[in-house]
């Protein structure tokens, strides 16, 4: 039989070529055209008599007459253009403003010639042979006088493009200016005040997605002011209706979604044909050396791996009988052979699968010499990627015959990220994260980031997509907790009430009725661990009910951990995440712990990870897309300017800020009661509380430090001796008093 090998692979790229980003050309370029106004000027005013500036000189006065001394001062500006940065991001380059310049620098050329030009003299005491050109070609058609006017108009029109200023731009400028001001002098209404003269669904809302101004129409050209820092406003707490979008919004003075030129051009090569076919022949004579008959039909060339397929073939045993059969040599056999595969393809590691899942071959999958960057652009702009609509559409990598993945955080519904350090799962987060904010504005979508490590996710802030700064702080994750799952029981409640089951249904309603849609809002959580050591039972109690009921409601969840053990990762969340990717761990038993099956371990890292989709329990191997610190940076100053332009307040102080800081304790009613019970007794010891509350020995040992801390008992005597009784009825009816009143702001 003829052996058919098929390897998914474009046409290769050359082995040499210039890769530079869009920021370096510039800073190139600005350097030069430095170096250019510096030689210029020292021609011009003879500072350095040579050869060579003389003729320099020569030549641009001849060129250009007395417009030769502008030309160090316009390459000075355009060098310090090109070099100027804001927070850390290149100014874009306005074409049209060079091309003003140009204009009115030849048209001022030409009105030298006219003003200026005497026969007597050269042209180099006028506007050079370009002025004379233009000047003289056009005053022979419609004299001095018309030539002039046609020249001044020309250089009138060019002027406010050069200094960026139109009718169009004034006009909104002077409107963004006005509206601050009203906002500004405004005073700050009250919750009271809110829910009295705003409009029924408007009362309902907890927190203004964006601010209402008044409505007026959109400027001929959109024209982006400075950058300010964004205003900042303090939302309204203690409502208790669901996060609603108002439908009057302000009007778009900017795109409404970035664009794709945020991000880096990509330059993903692949894996050569020959290296494939070279280990191929390796594959089958090691194996065949170990009496082992295979052939390999199938070869996927990867960005990170080449994966082999093979089909084994037959072997001749003889039976009981003494006869000698065919038979099909066994997959454990070929997967035994591991390390020795590994040893004559000097690649490790090598991970075999026994069989391919859904196909009749076995899969040998080698690293490749050198991995290919799977750049988020890339895949954004896969015709796969463009053809599914989602707003929670992810891209996730390529798989290991090169073709982009991507998937739906809509039905997954929530997705758990683990790998080790330097795998790659802050930069998957990263690149999660940018997929929103391309497919979403603030009134489609809403983020609350937990970053306990404060170096990942910091850099958004100030976007105006989060609900709120993000949390780094423990003791302030739990109140996030409380208040997301508050928010999923009031859109529960708004669901009951409006007749609809999910939040789709709810936004198709309110669209027909122009009331207020709601948007989805998604938690990332960085480090898992951090949360479940600090607080255990809180954090699995209400990441459980949010994964078990979050998804109608469009709450969803991305967890992360680096360590991905059974009391961080415990079976109450497991169960109820089936979407999950696992980076490179450090054992097969963190793999179990994550994808319920080895294969996590001999993950290469960096980017190179095993997915399972909720759909499916098969692995799909991935090289994750890659996402720049500037790549992002660009990302969030869009966005942070859009809220500028857009006068979209961005909250300091987030939602959950009133929810109560701190676990709640369990113990405090055994408190209450165990100050009731110890009234009629001068001493006490643990033993006494377990017979009298009914509770166990580590719960009563617990009471009897809460009871010393609020100075109800003395301290521990020693010698196994009861605790003193201390004079208690003011502490007990202050205790009584404290607990009242934090169940009423409860």
């Amino acid at each position: 039989m003829t052996r058919s090998r098929r390897i998914r692979e474009p046409e290769p790229t050359p082995r040499f070529h210039l890769n530079l980003d869009p920021a370096r050309l510039r800073e190139i370029a600005g350097l030069a055209l430095f170096l250019f106004a510096a030689l210029t000027a020292l021609s011009l005013l003879n500072l350095a008599p040579t050869l060579l500036t003389e003729t320099w000189a020569k030549i641009l006065r001849t060129l250009f007459g007395f417009g030769a001394f502008a030309l160090p001062l316009l390459a000075i500006l355009g060098g310090a253009f090109l070099l100027r940065r804001t927070d850390g991001i290149v100014t874009p380059l306005t074409w049209g403003r060079v091309f003003a310049v140009e204009v009115f620098f030849t048209a001022a050329l030409a009105l030298g010639h006219l003003f200026l030009f005497d026969p007597k003299f050269s042209v180099e005491d006028a506007g050079g042979f370009i002025g004379f050109a233009l000047g003289g070609m056009l005053a022979n058609f419609v004299g001095d006088v018309g030539a002039s006017a046609i020249y001044f108009l020309l250089a009138l029109l060019a002027f406010p493009s050069i200094v960026g200023l139109s009718t169009a731009k004034v006009r909104a400028w002077s409107d963004q200016l006005a509206r601050a001001a009203e906002t500004q002098r405004a005073p700050e209404k009250s919750v009271g005040a809110i829910q009295k003269t705003a409009p029924p669904a408007r009362a309902e809302s907890k927190i203004a997605a964006a601010p209402k101004p008044q409505p007026a129409a959109p400027p001929a050209r959109t024209i982006t002011p400075p950058i300010i820092p964004p205003k900042i406003s303090k939302p309204v707490t203690g409502m208790s209706s669901p996060i609603l979008t108002a439908r009057n919004r302000p009007r778009r003075r900017a795109p409404a979604f970035p664009p794709m030129d945020l991000l880096d051009p990509s330059s993903e090569s692949k894996y050569g044909e020959t290296d494939a076919n070279r280990k191929a022949r390796v594959i089958e004579e090691t194996l065949a050396n170990f009496g082992i008959p295979v052939k390999i039909v199938e070869i996927n060339a990867g960005p990170t791996i080449t994966q082999f397929g093979l089909e084994p073939g037959f072997v001749a045993r003889r039976g009981m009988d003494g006869e000698t059969r065919q038979r099909k040599v066994s997959v454990t056999r070929i997967a035994a052979l591991q390390h020795d595969l590994e040893l004559a393809l000097a690649a490790a590691p090598i991970r075999i699968e026994t069989p391919v899942p859904g196909r009749p071959i076995v899969g040998i999958e080698v690293p490749n010499e050198s991995v290919s960057l799977v750049s988020l652009r890339g895949v954004l702009e896969s015709e796969s990627f463009k053809k599914k609509r989602s707003p929670l559409l992810l891209a996730m990598g390529r798989d290991v015959s090169g073709r982009s993945v991507h998937a739906d955080l809509e039905t997954m519904p929530h997705l758990l990220i683990a790998g080790a350090t330097g795998s790659g799962k802050s930069v998957c987060i990263n690149a999660i994260i940018a997929c929103m904010l391309f497919n979403n504005t603030p009134d489609e979508m809403r983020l609350m980031m937990v970053d306990p490590k404060r170096v990942e996710l910091v850099m958004f802030n100030g976007i105006p997509h989060l609900l709120g700064p993000v949390i780094t702080e423990m003791p302030q994750v739990v109140q996030a907790l409380r208040w997301i799952v508050r928010e999923m029981d009031q859109r529960f409640a708004l669901f009951a009430k409006t007749g609809v089951r999910n939040i789709e249904s709810y936004n198709q309603k309110m669209d027909k009725s122009s009331g207020d849609t709601m948007p989805y809002i998604v938690v990332l959580i960085d480090e898992l661990a951090d949360l479940m050591l600090a607080a255990p039972e809180e954090t699995e109690k209400h990441l459980t009910r949010l994964a078990q009921l979050a998804r109608a409601t469009g709450i969803h969840l991305v967890l992360a951990t680096q360590r991905p053990s059974v009391d961080v990762v415990t079976g109450l969340i497991k169960a109820n995440f089936p979407a999950r990717i696992s980076f490179a761990v450090t054992s097969s038993v963190d793999s179990r712990v994550v994808l319920d099956t080895p294969g996590a371990e001999k993950l290469l890292g960096r980017g190179d990870m095993l997915y399972m989709a909720s759909d499916s329990s098969k692995l799909s191997r991935l090289q994750g897309c890659f996402v720049s610190d500037d790549e992002l940076a660009r990302l969030v100053n869009f966005w942070r300017e859009k809220a500028i332009t857009d006068l979209r307040q961005v909250p300091s102080d987030p939602p959950w800020k009133g929810m109560g800081d701190g676990k709640e304790s369990p113990d405090d009613a055994l408190v209450v009661e165990a100050i009731h019970l110890l009234r009629e007794y001068d001493r006490t010891s643990i033993s006494f509380l377990q017979r009298k509350l009914g509770i166990g020995y580590p719960r009563a040992a617990r009471l009897m430090d809460l009871l010393q801390e609020q100075g109800i008992v003395g301290a521990d005597e020693g010698g196994g001796k009861p605790r003193a009784v201390l004079s208690h009825d003011a502490r007990t009816k202050d205790f009584e008093m404290e607990e009242s009143s934090k169940k009423n702001k409860k």
